[in-house]
């Protein structure tokens, strides 16, 4: 009996062995997202601030988003993975069973707050595109309100912004930056699309922890911030 009962602690040692190395995993891939947040974020400034952005920053702007895709993708699989595997224990309730679900519902969080920020700073930045098309537009003579640039930008043609434009030196650089922001803006459409997507998905998981009455509050927020984000979005166009 006593050689039984020693068996099924070393076993259960080595599972959270193994489960503390995997929640060390996911906490450094969160973190590894966040930097690459703060990266794109920098990028953002670049290319706002530049009329015509390097065609370089553009395409670092697009490997980082791709890659924070990819990892957010593999951490929302292994938080929802632990998920199940929290819920195929719960009939042993235990310490161990009880210091699983912590740890996977401060993750949780950590992982909603981090991309929250990063929803955030792409909604910024299609909001100073934005500015940034109506002000070279002032440039070239057209006076567009809020509704009007929306409108336009849900069209996904720039020709709508361009036409009847007099041919000046001035008003070419003014076609030129007009056309790069939107094209900005279409691709951060889609990925804003994708998040929202994801963020659906990582919200509930967040919310199942229904043992914690904090997170019901954290995930509204959550939610609502994407709402905000989606609300832009229109179909994705490539």
């Amino acid at each position: 009996d006593d050689e039984e009962e020693l068996e099924i602690a070393v076993d259960n040692t080595a599972f959270m062995d193994e489960f503390f190395s995997e929640i060390e995993e996911t906490r450094q891939n969160i973190d590894k997202i966040s930097e690459n947040v703060e990266e794109a974020k920098k990028l953002y400034s670049i290319i706002l601030s530049a009329p015509i952005p390097e065609q370089k920053t553009k395409d670092d702007l697009e490997q980082l988003t791709t890659e924070i895709k990819k990892m957010a993708n593999s951490v929302r699989n292994k938080l929802k993975s632990m998920e199940r595997n929290i819920e195929q224990d719960e009939a042993r309730s235990s310490a161990d069973l009880r210091i699983r679900k912590s740890q996977h519902s401060v993750l949780s969080r950590k992982f909603v707050d981090v991309m929250t920020k990063y929803n955030e700073a792409q909604v910024d930045f299609r909001e100073r595109s934005k500015g940034r098309i109506q002000r070279q537009l002032e440039i070239t003579g057209k006076n567009t309100t809020d509704e009007e640039l929306e409108e336009m930008l849900e069209s996904g043609n720039p020709s709508i912004f361009t036409s009847g434009i007099m041919d000046s030196q001035i008003s070419k650089q003014a076609l030129s930056e007009i056309e790069g922001r939107h094209k900005d803006i279409v691709r951060l459409e889609s990925s804003i699309k994708e998040l929202h997507d994801m963020f659906v998905d990582i919200a509930m998981l967040v919310e199942n922890q229904n043992n914690m009455d904090q997170s019901v509050g954290f995930v509204e927020r959550a939610v609502a911030d994407t709402k905000k984000a989606v609300k832009y979005q229109s179909e994705a166009r490539r």
